[in-house]
């Protein structure tokens, strides 16, 4: 496919009020355009699609938000290079297409240098770096096998979380929180650990979002009875 192809197939699937949806939240914040698709639509097209570096490269210069997630989700992981991560992680248009950028299913989390990268960009100064960074720690913590991080790492990243998220921005602290739900569901160790830090924060509240969501509960997620009978916590 060309881009012109992904664009047809865009605004063919356009919504309406998606794109209504867009406006209100980014109108004046962004000079992308949208054509109001939700991302699991957006999946879907993916999927369709299929994998494609070189129309990937093409669909991230674009001004069309769902073009750009597409370029997220149709990348190769093992062509990415750290310098494409850096390089891309300072084109996120302010930090709105941050999180799917390192979530949701997009291919950086896939690249064999997601770990190490989760655990510099945790250490940033730059505060999107950080979100992506927390991203990439959740998804880190799907990982089996050889390349799974120990335990002791997770138990390294969870007291960098205690230490800091009292003075995060709400994007950063929401990061954090799937960070410590995707690490609390591992062992009995690191479930007591995260738990511990999501009692002393509380739910962290999504004002940043159209108003409609919940706030994000990490101690309900960690504390029920499937999971602890999963870890074998009594």
């Amino acid at each position: 496919m060309t881009e012109a192809d992904v664009l047809t197939l865009l605004n063919d699937n356009r919504d309406e009020r998606g794109i209504k949806h867009w406006q209100n939240l980014y109108a004046g914040t962004s000079d992308m355009t949208s054509f109001g698709l939700g991302l699991t639509r957006l999946r879907q097209l993916a999927k369709q699609i299929g994998r494609n570096r070189a129309l990937a490269q093409t669909l991230w210069q674009s001004k069309v938000y769902d073009a750009r997630v597409i370029a997220l989700l149709i990348d190769d992981p093992k062509q990415i290079t750290r310098q494409q991560a850096e390089t891309q992680v300072e084109q996120l248009a302010g930090g709105m297409l941050a999180h799917v950028f390192a979530s949701c299913d997009a291919t950086l989390a896939k690249t064999p240098f997601v770990v190490e990268l989760a655990a510099d960009w945790v250490q940033s100064k730059d505060a999107v770096r950080r979100e992506c960074g927390y991203g990439l720690l959740y998804e880190a913590s799907k990982l089996s096998g050889k390349k799974a991080p120990s335990e002791a790492f997770f138990l390294t990243q969870i007291q960098r979380i205690v230490q800091t998220i009292e003075n995060e921005p709400e994007k950063v602290r929401l990061a954090m929180a799937a960070a410590l739900m995707g690490i609390g569901k591992l062992t009995a160790t690191l479930n007591a650990a995260a738990l511990a830090v999501a009692q002393q924060t509380g739910p962290i509240a999504f004002t940043s979002a159209s108003g409609n969501c919940e706030p994000f509960d990490v101690a309900k997620h960690l504390t029920t009875e499937r999971l602890k009978a999963k870890l074998g916590i009594l």
